[in-house]
């Protein structure tokens, strides 16, 4: 699905829409419920939050201002805090100080939050700069958590190449990250 649609559809949820959130819900509800399986490492726990999730969703759509680019992140990221709120949930409340410290501390502050944006558009800058094919493996390795073998069977190259493919594409983008880094201001 292309980062456009996504916005759109989110645009779409914000009035609403049943059939847009229903798409929504289709198209994304695969790759949310992946990070949410990977973080909380139980398939019940999954569910649960994927559906909390969605419920977040529907209700925050108005709330998304981005420009349809960073929707799908925007998505990620309401999945990843739903999941940490579930993990500090389950939390005995006789840990230790320094773990919620930890916890505490996981969201940016607004000037990191714009830093992250500054930082993602430069990378989205540099992703358009490699070859298609290899952008795209870079996506679904970094992004979607495909495996290198999974990602050799898509591409149908030996799985030796995709490791080659992914190395080489991301020293070509912290090359361009670098060229690209903009003057500290001070």
């Amino acid at each position: 699905m292309v980062r456009d649609d996504i916005g759109e559809l989110l645009a779409r949820v914000a009035l609403r829409d049943r059939s847009a959130f229903s798409l929504l819900y289709q198209k994304l509800s695969p790759k949310l419920f992946a990070i949410c399986l990977r973080m909380l490492k139980d398939r019940g726990d999954a569910e649960e939050a994927l559906q909390d999730v969605f419920v977040r969703i529907w209700d925050k759509a108005g709330s998304y201002s981005g420009d349809g680019m960073n929707a799908y992140g925007w998505l990620c990221a309401i999945t990843r805090y739903r999941c940490i709120d579930r993990l500090r949930a389950k939390r005995p409340e006789s840990e230790d100080l320094e773990a919620a410290e930890e916890l505490a501390d996981l969201g940016p502050d607004p000037e990191q939050t714009a830093m992250l944006r500054s930082e993602g558009a430069r990378i989205d800058t540099c992703m358009e700069a490699l070859d298609p094919d290899r952008a795209r493996a870079v996506r679904q390795a970094y992004v979607e958590g495909l495996s290198y073998q999974e990602l050799a069977e898509t591409f149908a190259v030996p799985l030796n190449t995709m490791r080659t493919w992914l190395r080489r594409s991301l020293l070509k983008l912290r090359e361009c990250m670098d060229e690209h880094a903009r003057p500290e201001q001070g």
